[in-house]
């Protein structure tokens, strides 16, 4: 099995910063693509953030330039540090990541995983 867990979520002041981050566990072959969505109150997930496990970025245009995503491949970890905040942030942020896995008999194959979210609640 495999799981992903987000942390670092919390109540922050409009124009504050947050660090989140996204640990992978269990059988994990490989990570390829990582990154971050997010769901406000009423609204569909929506993407934030991802990177290839090659490299590059790509960002939501409401959160370039104070957004940047990196990752640790060695940790298997994703982060999302989120500068400049603003109320319009506020939702429930989900770790995600395309992972090479193996099944019992030792199949490999790639699968989509989600971590549980973590609360951002920005207040004004």
């Amino acid at each position: 099995q495999v799981q992903l867990v987000e942390s670092g979520g919390g109540l922050v002041q409009a124009g504050g910063s947050l660090r989140l981050s996204c640990v992978g566990s269990g059988s994990i072959v490989s990570i390829n693509a990582m990154g971050w969505y997010r769901q406000a109150p009423g609204k569909q997930r929506e993407l934030v953030a991802t990177i290839p496990s090659g490299g590059g970025t790509n960002y939501a245009d409401s959160v370039k330039d104070r957004f940047t995503v990196s990752r640790d491949n060695a940790e298997n970890t994703v982060y999302l540090q989120m500068n400049s905040l603003k109320p319009e942030d506020t939702a429930v942020y989900y770790c995600y990541a395309n992972i090479r896995t193996r099944s019992s008999s030792f199949v490999a194959y790639n699968a989509n995983y989600w971590g549980e979210g973590t609360l951002v609640t920005v207040s004004s």
